[in-house]
C-alpha cells in the first residue's frame, strides 16, 4: 500500500521571495495587536480582576453541566465551572458583584442553596479572591512569560550564534503578541488558562524554530560558497515535511476539541490552536529571514585567523555545545 505523504519529497519552494512581504505584514499585525490591547484592553477573568471561588465536593462524580445549569439559572453574572483536583470537586469562579463583600456572601450563598437543594449530599468552600493577590497574578503570568521568553533566547544564543537568538526571540514576541491580540479582539475571556497556552505556544514555537534552525547551521557547513537566501530555501525546504506534518497533526487534534470539546477549555484550546498556525508561520518567515538581515552567510561562523579575518576556505571545527 502506497503511504500517503503530506508533502511529496524534494520540494523547491522559495519561501524568502516573499520574505519582504511577510515581514511588512508581520509588523502591521504586531503593532495593530499592541494598540488593540492598549486601547481596547483585554477581557481579564477573575484569576486577574478578584471575585469569589465556590470549590464544590460531591460524593460521586461531579455533575458539572447540571451544575453550570444551575448557576446560570440565578443570573449571578458570568461563572467558570469547571474540574478541580478530582471528578468529585469542581471549581466555581465567578467575579464579585455591586455592592461589596455582603453582595458578595448573598450570591455565594445564592449559589449554594440553590446546588445543595438538588446535591444535598454536596460540600461547600468558599474563597474570596482580593483585587491584590489577582495583580499579583498578572504580573507573576506576565513575568513567567517574559522570563520564559529571555531564557529561550540565551539558550538558543549559547547552543547556536548570538544571530539565531536574537531571531528566537523576535519570533517569539510575535507570537505571544497575535494570541494577545486575538484575545483582545474578540474579548474572550483572559485566565490563567490562557497564560497556559502561551507558555504551550512559547514551547512549540521554540521546539519549531530550533529544528530549522540547526538545519541551517548544517547546511551552512555543507554548502559553504552557497548564498544565504536559497540557502535557507533549501533547509525549510528539507524540513517543511516534519514542520507541515506536526503542525497539521496537532491542529487536527485541537480542531476536535474545538468543535466537540468541553466550553470550559474553549480559551485555552483556541489560543493553543492559533499558536501553532502562527508559530509554524512565524518559524518560516519570521525566524529565518532575521539571519538575513544580520548578514549571516556561509563565512560568519569560520574561526577567525591572526589579523581577525575569516578563515575562508578552511573546514569549521565543530565545538562541544553544539547540537541540542
Amino acid at each position: 500500500m502506497r503511504l500517503l505523504k503530506l508533502v511529496p519529497d524534494n520540494t523547491n519552494f522559495d519561501f524568502m521571495r516573499w520574505r519582504n512581504v511577510a515581514l511588512v505584514l508581520s509588523i502591521i499585525v504586531t503593532v495593530a495587536s499592541i494598540a488593540l490591547v492598549a486601547v481596547r484592553g483585554l477581557n481579564l477573568g477573575v484569576d486577574f480582576v478578584g471575585g469569589q471561588m465556590i470549590n464544590v465536593t460531591f460524593s460521586r462524580t461531579a455533575p458539572i453541566e447540571e451544575v453550570r445549569e444551575t448557576v446560570e439559572g440565578l443570573n449571578v453574572g458570568d461563572a467558570s465551572i469547571q474540574e478541580f483536583g478530582d471528578p468529585k470537586t469542581i471549581t466555581i469562579r465567578m467575579g464579585l458583584p455591586d455592592g461589596g463583600d455582603d453582595a458578595a456572601a448573598k450570591v455565594a450563598t445564592r449559589v449554594r442553596e440553590a446546588i445543595a437543594a438538588k446535591h444535598p449530599d454536596a460540600k461547600f468552600t468558599v474563597d474570596s479572591v482580593s483585587g491584590k493577590v489577582s495583580n499579583e497574578l498578572y504580573r507573576s503570568g506576565a513575568i513567567s512569560v517574559a522570563l520564559a521568553m529571555l531564557g529561550i533566547a540565551i539558550y538558543i544564543w549559547f547552543r547556536f550564534e548570538w544571530q539565531f537568538g536574537v531571531g528566537a526571540l523576535v519570533t517569539l514576541f510575535h507570537d505571544v503578541c497575535m494570541t494577545i491580540g486575538f484575545f483582545s479582539l474578540t474579548q474572550l475571556e483572559f485566565n490563567l488558562n490562557v497564560v497556559a497556552a502561551i507558555l504551550t505556544i512559547v514551547g512549540y514555537s521554540l521546539n519549531d524554530t530550533v529544528v530549522i534552525y540547526d538545519r541551517i547551521r548544517e547546511d551552512l557547513r555543507k554548502y559553504r560558497k552557497m548564498e544565504i537566501v536559497p540557502l535557507l530555501n533549501v533547509s525549510l525546504n528539507e524540513t517543511l515535511s516534519r514542520t507541515m506534518v506536526t503542525s497539521l497533526s496537532i491542529m487536527f487534534a485541537l480542531l476536535a476539541l474545538l468543535l466537540i470539546g468541553p466550553q470550559v477549555i474553549f480559551g485555552l484550546t483556541i489560543a493553543i490552536f492559533l499558536g501553532i498556525f502562527v508559530g509554524t508561520y512565524s518559524s518560516i518567515y519570521i525566524s529565518s529571514p532575521i539571519l538575513v538581515w544580520l548578514g549571516v552567510s556561509g563565512d560568519s561562523f569560520l574561526p577567525k585567523t591572526s589579523t581577525g579575518s575569516a578563515a575562508k576556505g578552511g573546514e569549521r571545527v565543530a565545538t562541544p555545545n553544539e547540537g541540542y
